[in-house]
């Protein structure tokens, strides 16, 4: 409101956190594929398949990525905002995983893409900061 407008680092800074947290619930509904459609459920995985979940769980991962590395591209901040990109082979484990695994198997991806985004999420807050 101070601003007068919203800055573009602002709005670049939130794509990672928002990709991330619908990770979580794509990992969720991916998981929960076979008993939604027997609850008559009409996520978007019962409606698009498990092969559409595993996608959309890996471009969620790909966009917060790349939106990290606009920081410094676009000039929006320093290099230090690259420092979420430590967490990426913990996001590649996990799209394999997901891309790998059905049903309860998936239920440690849950917890695993949480802490993934906390990390993300903090690694890039630091990053934004220095």
């Amino acid at each position: 409101m101070q601003l007068g407008a919203v800055p573009s680092v602002a709005l670049l800074a939130s794509v990672p956190v928002g990709a991330l947290a619908t990770a979580v619930l794509v990992v969720n509904n991916t998981r929960d594929e076979k008993t939604d459609v027997l609850c008559g459920k009409r996520t978007l995985i019962v409606r698009f398949g498990h092969r559409f979940g595993v996608l959309f769980y890996g471009a969620l991962l790909v966009a917060a990525y790349v939106a990290a590395a606009l920081v410094p591209l676009l000039g929006l901040g320093s290099a230090w905002a690259l420092l979420p990109w430590l967490t990426a082979p913990l996001a590649v484990g996990l799209a394999r995983r997901v891309a790998t695994e059905e049903g309860a198997a998936l239920n440690p991806c849950l917890p695993a893409t949480a802490r993934l985004l906390a990390a993300f999420g903090v690694l890039f807050a630091v990053g934004l900061a220095v």
